[in-house]
């Protein structure tokens, strides 16, 4: 940061600030020019104005953004620049804090100083980590549809015997080609006849094998059969997830009002916070 980034970035906090009590920046930088009693033209860093309905009240800022503490001569210079021009008001904002008999003339001229500075080490000490703040609490539903074909029982038909029914797994079918073919594989295809059935309703679906073998591929056991059905239905579920994402920022600035006894603490997207 520099001093044109310092003087920018407390128009913003005074403008931000500003917005709810109706105080407006009337001017900034080199161009903000005020002419006093005396003749003599006095340049301001940053003029607001504000109205009570019947007045209008203007202050002037002075950003100094030094690497020292401003002392009784900054001070001295913004009540005299105030008093020629008819300026309501004169704030002194430093980064780096005031000099003991800066505070005591400024309090006696009525002048405002402010302390705006980054955030330091020494600032959350006896913290692990910088401050931060809640930004925004989002909430975030996922609507899910659970679409499951269930495959309720498969019954096998042997040859000359009545059907009966079997754990599949670990079986397969050898057709008359000698051709094998897992079980599994024809779950999968009927599983896709089950996505396309209304929800809970059950199907029934006939698998004609002539001259075909069951196979127990764990047992060896060969049982031959002339076809098997299979039994499921589809079911649906919704399932919604809920969820909670919680939006932080970092303080960035620390902002001490002196004598109002406010302090401020501005976050790097630009949200100032006032602080308990």
């Amino acid at each position: 940061m520099d001093w044109k980034e310092y003087e920018e970035i407390t128009k913003y906090v005074y403008e931000t600030l500003g917005n709810a009590a109706g105080t407006k920046i009337v001017g900034h930088g080199r161009t903000c020019k005020v002419e006093g009693k005396s003749g003599v033209s006095h340049q301001i860093d940053i003029l607001t104005s504000h109205s009570d309905g019947v007045h209008n009240y203007r202050t002037a800022i002075e950003c100094k953004y030094w690497d020292k503490k401003i002392n009784k001569e900054i001070v001295m210079k913004i009540a005299e620049i105030i008093e020629d021009s008819g300026i309501n008001k004169g704030v002194v904002v430093s980064k780096m804090g005031f000099t003991e008999d800066a505070i005591s003339f400024a309090e006696y001229k009525n002048v405002g100083l402010v302390e705006l500075r980054e955030m330091e080490k020494r600032d959350w000490q006896d913290q692990l980590t910088k401050p931060s703040f809640q930004v925004a609490l989002v909430s975030i539903t996922t609507a899910i549809t659970l679409r499951r074909p269930e495959i309720s029982s498969i019954i096998i038909h042997r040859i000359n015997d009545n059907p009966i029914k079997i754990n599949p797994r670990h079986m397969a079918v050898r057709h008359n080609s000698g051709y094998e073919v897992s079980i599994d594989q024809y779950f999968g295809a009927f599983k896709k006849l089950l996505h396309d059935q209304e929800p809970e309703k059950i199907l029934e679906k006939y698998y004609e094998l002539k001259d075909a073998i069951l196979i127990n591929r764990t047992t060896k056991e060969e049982t031959p059969i002339s076809g098997f059905t299979l039994l499921g239905k589809l079911t649906v579920r919704n399932d919604d997830v809920k969820r909670e994402i919680e939006i932080v920022d970092e303080v960035w600035l620390t902002m001490k009002i002196l004598f109002e006894g406010n302090s401020f603490s501005v976050l790097k997207s630009g949200l100032i916070k006032k602080d308990e």
